[in-house]
Order: structure tokens, then sequence, then C-alpha cells
């Protein structure tokens, strides 16, 4: 038995109480055990946001490949769902038809989704399955736009969102206002307040900071570390991080005729193309020092924003001499792989931990909505596993040793997120062996650093920060010996 399979016990056997106890309710039980179904599903991560927030660019950023959004007649207020599938295929789901397979129009880069025929407002849920990688162990969920919290009650975009999905990325532009009060409301539960750890958030269209110029990714990422130390937004999120979809986008696309057009672009000295780079009419309509078509400039400016344009025109003149190169400097500089890191790390890697989470909050909700003989029981039992689940613990720690808020020092920070799991969760990457080593070895390292570690979480002189992240290292330690105990009976 790993680490991570403990919590995702305690809620398996929760939810088999819970289905006893409300077994002559039939919604209550199909509930349930669509709960049990969740558990062994791909991890469902919405990604939610504000208007204008680039909800979908991002998402097309993370699969590589321009699938969202949907579009065609109006598509306002629907959740639309990115599964893996062995081909291409697009099914609506209304509230008052039966579903309905959608015509779907493919491209070089992509598809397109053809909504004619609805109304607004009458679809609930697309339902898209692409084959790609990226989706093979994650579902993601295109969601409409977040407003202020609460504003629509139980009906909320946000509510659902809390409901539906195991994970959340939340982009915003600034991480402020209604953002962080949309946020707060996740909290209003016992499993909100006990374990925050489903949130990742990400400050979106960063090209933008700044007024656009050559170092706003930079700038995005510095006021992301700043933001992220800030006690209201870090106790909302286990990490917050900058990101360009457009840029990162346009990196996991593009093609050799759009980097042939860049380096045309790049052959002009930088003081003679800039004043054609000060907005988009100029950049299309004017006459550039290098011929180049209309639709070509626009295309680029399509794919990459003016921003864009600078900064891959300045790349390629510094040293991005192919497509290849370019391509992989724009993907790394927009924030994607610290996404994608983020994402495998945070909520990936943690999938057993996200889906009990999810579930535990399913039981809590209906305890609280129908009330009745022994619900008072159950909800104490859903307290006991919030209350024991170091699993959340090992998540919000994870999370503040990304920051400088614990005051270790750069070894004792690597030490302990390995140890926790930040690298990897099998025992031999967190204890730091090789992959091959023995039983004996495992024991030897995951007892050496219980001992270290138990040290720094009894001793006076440090920060009482410090001795109780030690204490979470300490437990993770206990519960790798236990398993090295478990395996060897």
């Amino acid at each position: 038995m790993t680490v991570g399979l403990r919590l995702h016990e305690a809620v398996w056997g929760l939810l088999h109480q819970a289905l006893h106890l409300y077994r002559d309710n039939p919604r209550a039980t199909a509930h349930l055990r669509h709960q049990l179904a969740r558990l062994e599903q791909p991890l469902r991560i919405a990604v939610a946001g504000p208007w204008r927030s680039g909800k979908s660019t991002v998402l097309n950023a993370m699969m590589g490949e321009e699938v969202a959004p949907v579009g065609g007649a109006d598509g306002d207020g629907v959740f639309t769902w990115y599964e893996d599938g062995t081909q291409p295929r697009a099914t609506a789901y209304s509230v008052s038809h039966p579903p309905q397979e959608l015509a779907m129009a493919k491209s070089a880069t992509g598809m397109r989704v053809d909504l004619v025929g609805w109304r607004a407002g009458e679809l609930r849920d697309i339902v898209v399955r692409w084959p790609t990688r990226a989706l093979r162990q994650v579902t993601l969920i295109d969601t409409p736009a977040i407003t202020e919290a609460g504003q629509h009650g139980r009906t909320s975009v946000m509510d659902r969102v809390l409901r539906d999905a195991d994970a959340v990325l939340y982009l915003t532009r600034d991480g402020r206002g209604t953002d962080l009060r949309a946020l707060e409301s996740s909290r209003e539960s016992a499993v909100g307040q006990a374990a925050p750890v489903n949130v990742i958030m990400v400050l979106s269209r960063v090209d933008e900071t700044g007024g656009g110029r050559i170092d706003a990714l930079l700038t995005a990422r510095q006021l992301a570390r700043r933001q992220h130390r800030d006690p209201r937004v870090n106790a909302l999120c286990v990490n917050l991080v900058a990101c360009s979809g457009q840029i990162g986008l346009a990196g996991r696309v593009l093609s050799e005729s759009d980097f042939a057009a860049l380096a045309q672009l790049a052959r002009v000295p930088r003081p003679e193309l800039e004043p054609h780079l000060l907005s988009a009419d100029r950049f299309v309509r004017g006459e550039l020092p290098v011929r180049l078509d209309a639709e070509v400039r626009a295309a680029l400016l399509d794919r990459l924003g003016l921003f864009g344009v600078r900064l891959a025109t300045t790349l390629v003149r510094t040293g991005c001499d192919s497509r290849t190169k370019l391509s992989a400097e724009l993907i790394r500089r927009s924030g994607l792989t610290e996404l994608r890191e983020s994402v495998n790390r945070f909520f990936v890697d943690r999938r057993d931990t996200l889906k009990s989470r999810s579930a535990l909050a399913a039981v809590e909700t209906l305890l609280r909505t129908e009330p009745g003989p022994g619900t008072g029981e159950l909800f104490g039992t859903v307290e006991q596993i919030l209350a024991g689940a170091h699993e959340f613990q090992e998540l919000r720690l994870l999370g503040a040793l990304r920051g400088p808020g614990l005051g270790f020092d750069t070894e004792l920070t690597t030490q302990a997120r390995r140890l926790i799991g930040g690298d990897g969760m099998d025992l031999a990457t967190r204890l730091g062996v090789e992959h091959d080593a023995t039983v004996q070895q495992l024991w030897e390292a995951a007892s050496e650093a219980q001992w270290r570690w138990r040290d720094r979480a009894e001793d006076p002189l440090l920060r009482l920060a410090q001795r109780r992240a030690a204490q979470v290292v300490v437990r993770s330690c206990e519960g790798m010996l236990a398993e090295l105990v478990e395996g060897g009976r």
C-alpha cells in the first residue's frame, strides 16, 4: 500500500457507509454511486476564470492543438469537456433533447465544432473526444465566464466548477478583487477549509503586462512570485504561475512557414521594424521593409499577437535560427512549461488525493442538504478523515516550499520537496535512491531522513512554521516506513 492510497481507501469506505445510510433514497444513492465511479475516472481539471481571461487559449496550449473553443452559434454557458478518444468526436447534451452528435471541421492544427441550429441557453454540456497524449490522464473542462461569487446562488458557474471538477486552474488578469472572492467561496465548507489544495491560480495573458514590452513575461513571473506570498492568495491556492497561453500555443503549433515569415521579418533591423509593430493595423496594412503578403502578416498576428511577433523576431535575431529552437524558447518564455509542471506535480501526481477530496465534498454536501438519523455520526467520520489526511498537508507544504516564506535554505527545501513527493510519488524518488534499490536500502534512507527531520521538528530555536513543516516531512517518512513494513509481510 502506498502513502497516497490511505486517504483513498478511507473515502471509499465512507462512500459505502453513506450508501447504506441513504439506501432508501434513490436520488442520494445514485449520486453516491456516481461519486464511487468518479474515483476510478481520469482526473477532472476545470479551466475557469472571468470573461476574456484566456481560458480557451491556455487549454489549447496545454493540449498542443487548437481544439477549444467550440464555435458556431451561441455556446455561452456551456461546459465543454475534453476527453481522450480513439477518434475525434463531439456530443451535445441539453436539458430538453437527447444527446446529439455534432459536426466537426478539422484543420492543420486542430478542429472546430459546429453549433449551428442550437439556441442560446439550450446546451448544457459538450463532450469532445480527441486523441491526444495530453488527455490520457486528465479530462479538461472549458467553463463559462465566472461572475461575482454567489451572484446566481447555488446555480452559479463557480458552484458547478467546484462540484464537477477535482482540480481548478483559475485564470486571472490581476489576482485581486472578484477573482479572490470567487475562490473564497470554495472555502465555505468543512472540506474547503481543511483542504484548500485543488486550485492553481494562473496570471493569464501576461504578454500584455507592462504595455507589451519585450520583458513583459519576466515582469509577470516576478509579479506572480510576489502575489503568491500574499497570505490571502496563498490560502486559496497551492501555486500561482504566470502564463501567456497565446505565446505558449504559438510555440507548440509553430509551422515551418510561420518560422520562415518571422525569419524574414527578423532580417530587418529592429529600429526599422519597430514602427510597424506599434499597432495591428500598421503591421497588417502598412508597407513593410520586406515583401510579406497581408494574409501571412494577419496569420502571424492571429497566432502570436503583436507582442509575440516582437518577441519571436528578437529571438530569431539572437540565435533561435530554426523552427525547433524558436518553438522551444517561446514555450519556455510563455510560462507554459512551469504551468504544465505544476499541473503534473500538484494535480496529476496527486490524482487519488484530489479524487478523494471531491468525494468528501460530495458526501459533506449530501449530509448538510438531506440530514436525517445517522448523518451526524457520518459527518463526524468526514471530519475525522479530514483531520487525519496527511496527503492534504503534503500538498499545502509543497506549495509553501515554492516560496521563501518558510525560510529553509536551498538544500533543505530540495530535501523536503523530494520527501513529500514533489519530484515523484514512488518510494525511490522520494528517498533519493536508485529505482532498483533493495528494501533494506529504502528502509535505511527513510529511517535516516526521519531522524534528521525529527530533530528539526523538535528544535526550539527554529521558527514555529519551520517546525510544523518538519513535522509534515517526518510523518511522510513514517508513512514510507510503514509501507515498507506492510510490503515485507
